[in-house]
């Protein structure tokens, strides 16, 4: 199954620039490594060592977010656009 990672410009030090790469799974933790085979170095800017992912990316299947489905083993199909999103901080200044 091929999925589309989104890159968000944060990452693309580490893509070389790539703002898309198309990855293999059926889950979002499968994905994962598939983008570190592709970009190696990238999933420890996005998990955590237990492999969880860090509390400050988002991550979106098809517009959802998977935090409110099953997480890292939320299941991912052909054709699905994969978004990961860094938090933004904010707040009043």
């Amino acid at each position: 199954m091929s999925a589309t990672v989104r890159i968000p410009t944060p990452l693309r030090k580490v893509t070389n620039g790539a703002d898309k790469a198309s990855v293999e799974g059926n889950s979002i933790s499968e994905a994962i490594e598939s983008l570190e085979n592709i970009f190696p170095g990238i999933k420890k800017r996005i998990c955590e060592e237990s492999g969880e992912l860090r509390s400050f990316v988002n991550v979106f299947v098809n517009g959802e977010d998977i935090r409110f489905s099953d997480g890292i083993n939320t299941p991912i199909s052909s054709g699905d656009e994969i978004s990961l999103v860094p938090a933004v901080a904010g707040g009043k200044h």
